[in-house]
């Protein structure tokens, strides 16, 4: 079954309303590279909007009522959002459900290294990347440094365009006759994914190399054996008053180095960084502060951590901190209970917000174009995911699937159905499984992204708009 191209329907007001939705998302992902930058600038906004802590809500031991606004936060990296509905909470919830994380180069916990006077920070990948894409291209380094006094220093270099950046160099082609002899996973080995920071050295006084050696500084006696590592440190202690050991307890990301931009020349498109999954993350975001007035079912937006490794750790899908803010707003609510807590999970419905494969002319031999996501034709749902015969999936019922068909087509939603890639060509999974796990109706649905996983790919406006709308509706739909 085909679908049309969702630009051919729009009217003026249509097109106005979507560029403006586009231009506010590329200057959001612009600024909000990182799952921490997503959160805290998704609590600012609902903040705004109307938010209170939920946390602070609990210790006061103040109680919800429909048309309340709640949300919490888990370590700054996964946040969950609440509009109280009108109906009893144990009747269950329309839920949104997206990861803030991407794939990226991260620092390992003793990363400077000095060879042959260059000094490089050492990597460690995190989520599935072709290593080879991120060699020779400006990057920046995002993230916190915690010292230990408790105190902490936000990094966030080379946005500003009086920044400087940083890159992983490669090698030159005419001394690459072997390297081109490899296969793709190896042409960049994920050891040799190191960043290069510096190749200054720092210069000591010459009046300083007659001081005893006893009397020496720590950056006096370093710079006699890597003085492109003492310059480095010297400029992180005078510029941020941070320590080589502070760098163990720091998470540094190594993400593209600049702004999204419009794509194309009839700027229908955006290229940028970390779309999957800020492209499904961002509109379920603004469709749950848009709810102004108080839904029949309570809406949920939960935004989590650590999907693209697995949702392992505290603050991916896979831990209890969503069902423990959960617990919390039905006691807060007088519907407290593992009973109530139980049924309220199960009879909930949810969107796994998450992006799906558009396909790519270049590479149409790995689609299956009856069942191929195209950029353009609207709001993509994954009726399943998973590998090696659905394998991971959670496979949406067809009832399901025709309810939430219903939502789209009484909101006017352009959308669209598809598998991730031919049978045997690959696959993937999401959150979706997870939640799942209580009985609750969930399917994938999200953005057709070129590129996916690349530093840097590719949407359509018109599917970041549909998808906008398409998450309205179900925040707003009645139960199943």
């Amino acid at each position: 079954m085909k679908t049309e191209n969702a630009w051919k329907k729009y009217t003026a007001d249509d097109l106005r309303k979507l560029e403006k939705l586009a231009e506010d998302y590329r200057q959001f992902i612009s600024a909000n590279k990182t799952e921490r930058e997503f959160a805290a600038a998704a609590k600012d906004l609902a903040r705004a909007a109307g938010y209170q802590d939920l946390e602070a809500l609990y210790e006061q031991g103040a109680a919800l009522k429909p048309g309340d606004k709640v949300m919490a936060c888990k370590d700054g990296k996964a946040v969950v959002f609440a509009h109280i509905g009108s109906a009893p909470l144990k009747g269950g919830f329309n839920i949104l459900g997206a990861h803030i994380d991407s794939p990226r180069l991260d620092l390992k916990q003793n990363p400077l290294i000095e060879r042959n006077e260059l000094v490089h920070f050492d990597t460690h990948y995190y989520g599935g990347i072709k290593n080879y894409q991120w060699v020779t291209i400006p990057l920046a380094l995002h993230g916190v440094v915690v010292r230990e006094d408790g105190t902490s220093v936000r990094v966030n270099i080379g946005e500003d365009p009086s920044d400087p950046v940083f890159c992983v160099s490669d090698l030159l082609i005419h001394l690459a006759r072997e390297q081109m002899e490899k296969t793709g996973s190896k042409v960049v080995e994920g050891e040799d994914l190191d960043v290069l920071i510096g190749s200054r050295p720092l210069v000591i006084e010459p009046s300083a190399s007659d001081v005893p050696e006893s009397q020496k500084t720590d950056v006096q006696k370093l710079a006699e054996k890597e003085p492109v590592k003492a310059a480095i440190l010297e400029l992180l202690q005078q510029k941020y008053g941070i320590e080589e050991e502070d760098l163990l307890s720091a998470e540094i990301e190594v993400v593209p180095a600049g702004p999204a931009r419009d794509l194309g020349f009839d700027r229908s498109m955006i290229l940028g960084y970390g779309q999957d999954d800020s492209s499904c993350a961002y509109p379920s975001l603004l469709a749950q502060l848009s709810l102004t007035e108080t839904p029949q079912r309570t809406a949920l937006t939960v935004l989590v951590d650590k999907e693209e490794i697995g949702s392992v750790g505290a603050t991916g899908m896979d831990s209890q901190f969503f069902e423990n803010v959960v617990a919390v707003i039905m006691a807060l609510a007088g519907e407290e209970g593992d009973l109530n807590l139980r049924h309220a999970l199960e009879y909930s419905q949810m969107l796994s917000s998450d992006v799906s494969a558009a396909l790519d002319p270049a590479y149409a031999s790995v689609f299956e174009p009856n069942n191929a996501a195209y950029l353009g034709h609207g709001l993509v749902f994954n009726k399943y995911t998973g590998s090696r015969g659905k394998s991971g999936s959670n496979d949406s019922s067809a009832e399901f699937v025709a309810h939430v068909r219903h939502i789209m087509h009484q909101a006017g939603v352009s959308f669209q159905t598809a598998e991730l890639g031919k049978v045997d060509a690959g696959g993937g999974g999401t959150i979706a499984y997870m939640t799942a796990k209580y009985g609750m109706d969930v399917i994938d649905s999200g953005v057709a992204v070129l590129s996916m996983h690349a530093p840097w790919e590719v949407v359509s406006k018109a599917d970041l708009y549909e998808a906008f709308k398409g998450y309205v509706a179900f925040l707003k739909a009645e139960c199943l």
